[in-house]
């Protein structure tokens, strides 16, 4: 195997918890899911010559998955218009976990993040892996009190979305 090959596996390897979430928070149909992690393994590859080491890799990774998600989105929503419906979004989430409560709040977390808009998405999934304020804001390419301040806004507007 040559070691840009090696080093590929590598990078999925050890990011695809990454791919995995951010790509769930941006679908809600299995298929569409799997697409988008296909999607984004795909510019991984063709763009690793690209990756300077300025940041690390699992920034790298979290810019091209969110680039790919978002540009996807795009791309269905010029294509269709779909409404989803709740019950549609509840049914189409699959998560595995013993503790049937905690696989229902996190049901209901996703569901709700699926609702907010695609950059508020962003957000809070990269909040939710626990990145700093300024890792978010490297990514996204926004300033870090910009970052601060729209995570306080999208928790209150996730408090009001499952709270009815």
């Amino acid at each position: 195997m040559n070691k840009k090959r090696k080093e590929f596996y590598k990078v999925v390897e050890d990011n695809i918890g990454i791919i995995r979430k951010l790509c769930r928070a941006y679908t809600d149909v299995q298929e569409d899911f799997e697409d988008y992690v296909q999607e984004v393994c795909y510019q991984l590859w063709k763009s690793m010559g690209s990756f300077r080491g300025e940041s690390k890799k699992s920034t790298w990774v979290y810019r091209v998955t969110l680039n790919v998600c978002l540009t996807m989105i795009k791309k269905q929503k010029r294509l269709t218009i779909i409404a989803t419906e709740d019950k549609d979004i509840q049914k189409a989430i699959e998560i595995n976990s013993e503790d049937d409560s905690q696989a229902e709040q996190i049901k209901i977390l996703y569901a709700s993040i699926t609702q907010l808009s695609p950059i508020d998405r962003s957000i809070i999934m990269l909040y939710l892996d626990k990145l700093t304020h300024s890792e978010i804001s490297e990514i996204l390419g926004l300033s870090t009190s910009n970052v601060g301040v729209r995570i306080n806004r999208i928790k209150r507007k996730l408090k009001e979305i499952v709270n009815g």
